[in-house]
């Protein structure tokens, strides 16, 4: 049958993809029904169509799946931040312990997966650390925030996200009073006018400390009266207002944060704790957005590499060295990597925070980094530890890792397929996978984290 737009069909919803729409067919033609979930009978309305394929609207659930819930959060089906809010949690766990098994077998080419059990949250709500709002303005002219509709930049007016702190709200309201007293404008990103962006919110669950970071079109000055800002967000948290900065971004870009910060209350960071194991964070450190389950993911990568405090071990990728400091607790000496400057900036601040001497940071290319520290120092590797990017490790990089040919390689990874192509190629060259396990980061999104141990044959 040839679909147009706008037709209207019914479709069983049989699996789901890995952006979390549910997928159904009708006589072989696939169907992706954002909102539909794995057990449905839905009625939906042709979007568009390709050769094979086609997108549709769920108009209604005609047979609610055994797993479908009422998402708890009102704006669920217009915000672009959850996709499985109408999923249970128990079934959003098996979905992604399959889509990874799945993913292992089809491009992987294993046959046998030693899976372990999925380690979910006890409680999926309120996890997140960081939070980035966007401010606009609604029809009226009235000053909004609240979060992109999906695969748009239209704002959802929603203060109070369930996925993060409580104490969002209350500050968001501030800001929003401050700026309508002072009659300061949101940026209107058609016009490239406007001053406030994006208001960026981090909390160290640890240590309860809050951060606060606007994103400024324009000078700091701008802000008319900064002081008086401040003092009415300290005095919201007085205990735990610890950081106030703006970030300056002018240019024309989705990229959210500018390079410029300027502090405007305390040292310029927060402190927070994945363990014993303490990190600085400023406004523009990348940090693990869900510190519960980092501690999980962290422990799982640490109990496979099976440290004895004999072994050399090198991070790759290695960010702010959140996982190396992990690392460190265990092993005789850690080396990490990492190709952008203020991060190593960051994990040696955070190497010296800790007190540990058997940790040395390096910036550049781990492909590039490894051969020369083994040629020139003979630094060799006992195990390796990757976590690379959604893209994966490119192949350059994992030659290197045959090359140097450590007894273990810890894989942690935000993408099961490029995981599987990935331990593919490091299958071919001599290493055998020995455990899985994935670790649900991101409840309600359809993303899901992953740790493969892989040992020389």
């Amino acid at each position: 049958m040839d679909w147009k737009k706008n037709d209207v069909f019914q479709v069983r919803i049989e699996d789901m993809s890995d952006t979390g729409e549910g997928i159904g067919k009708t006589d072989g033609f696939i169907w992706f029904v954002k909102d539909a979930v794995i057990g449905d009978v839905v009625e939906a309305k042709v979007m568009k169509t390709k050769k094979s394929y086609g997108f549709a609207r769920l108009i209604q659930v005609l047979e609610p799946s055994a797993c479908r819930v009422t998402p708890r959060c009102p704006s669920a089906r217009q915000c672009g931040g959850c996709q499985l809010q109408a999923m249970s949690y128990e079934e959003q766990l098996r979905f992604k312990e399959n889509k990874v098994r799945n993913n292992l077998s089809h491009i992987g080419g294993l046959t046998e997966i030693p899976m372990e059990p999925i380690i979910g949250m006890d409680e999926p709500w309120r996890y997140r650390n960081k939070a980035q709002f966007p401010f606009g303005k609604d029809k009226d002219g009235r000053i909004i925030t609240g979060f992109y509709a999906g695969r748009t930049h239209a704002i959802i007016e929603q203060e109070d996200c369930l996925l993060g702190v409580e104490e969002n709200q209350p500050i968001l309201d501030c800001i929003r009073g401050f700026m309508e007293e002072y009659h300061i404008a949101p940026y209107e990103e058609e016009l490239h006018k406007g001053l406030v962006r994006h208001v960026l919110i981090r909390k160290g669950f640890a240590t309860e400390e809050l951060m606060v970071c606007l994103v400024l079109n324009g000078d700091v000055k701008k802000l008319k009266a900064p002081e008086v800002l401040v003092e009415r967000l300290v005095k919201l948290f007085p205990s735990h207002m610890a950081s106030i900065s703006c970030s300056i971004n002018r240019e024309k870009t989705n990229v959210i944060m500018g390079k410029e910060i300027v502090n405007l209350y305390g040292p310029g960071y927060i402190t927070d704790y994945i363990g014993n194991v303490c990190y600085r964070i400023s406004p523009l450190s990348f940090y693990q957005v869900n510190p519960v389950q980092t501690q999980k993911l962290y422990g799982t990568a640490l109990e496979y590499a099976g440290l004895t405090g004999e072994e050399t071990v090198w991070d790759l990728y290695c960010g702010i060295g959140t996982i190396s400091l992990f690392l460190a607790q265990k092993a005789k000496k850690v080396y990490g990597v990492e190709i952008i400057p203020q991060a190593i900036d960051d994990a040696r601040a955070n190497a010296k925070l800790n007190h540990f001497e058997n940790v040395e940071f390096f910036v550049g290319k781990a492909e590039e980094v490894l051969p020369e520290q083994y040629e020139k120092n003979q630094v060799y590797a006992d195990t390796i530890v990757v976590d690379p990017p959604r893209k994966g490790c490119d192949s350059v990089c994992l030659d290197t890792i045959v090359k140097m040919a450590p007894e273990k390689v810890v894989y942690v990874s935000c993408d099961s397929a490029t995981l599987a192509r990935d331990v593919k190629y490091l299958g071919e060259r001599g290493y055998e996978v020995k455990r899985v396990k994935t670790v649900d980061m991101f409840p309600w999104s359809g993303h899901v984290e992953t740790v493969v141990l892989m040992s020389r044959k």
